[in-house]
């Protein structure tokens, strides 16, 4: 299985993208994970909200393989501790999917037609974080999601 993090706009702190790549560098020792990023939308004072999630919305549908299993990281999703996480992660390889993407959307949350494809919400938190810390976070959470099923240190119970 891959996994793939879509997310909307870049990282422009460079210590936050520091950390990142660390994490995405050691996830690489247990699966195939990718970080994709998905461009800011231009001129976006002239759109709505709803016209800004749609456009969103287009762009990330875009990035989608038909197989691919996409879990939305949305503040109304299932929150779980990280051993909960870690067998969510199992569940998913074992099931025999390809890719199982995760995706942050952009400031006003996910389009109708997004929220129809996806197969799972997870949330972080009931609290509001950047959208660039929620990547740190997940990609943090994936990596401590396999030490945690690999019997490894990181993880204190």
């Amino acid at each position: 299985m891959h996994i793939k993090l879509l997310a909307i706009g870049k990282t422009d702190n460079k210590q936050l993208q520091s950390l990142i790549d660390d994490y995405t560098k050691r996830l690489g020792f247990y699966i195939k994970f990718h970080l994709e990023i998905i461009p800011d939308l231009k001129k976006v004072k002239n759109l709505s909200e709803d016209q800004q999630k749609q456009k969103e919305g287009e762009l990330i549908l875009s990035k989608l393989n038909n197989t691919d299993v996409l879990i939305l990281l949305d503040e109304n999703g299932k929150q779980l501790d990280s051993v909960g996480f870690s067998n969510y992660l199992q569940k998913h390889m074992n099931s025999g999917i390809k890719q199982l993407v995760f995706v942050i959307g952009g400031p006003y949350g996910f389009s109708p037609e997004v929220y129809q494809k996806a197969q799972g919400k997870l949330s972080l938190s009931k609290m509001t974080f950047s959208h660039q810390m929620v990547r740190l976070f997940v990609i943090e959470q994936i990596y401590r999601g396999f030490t945690i099923l690999k019997n490894e240190p990181y993880h204190h119970r």
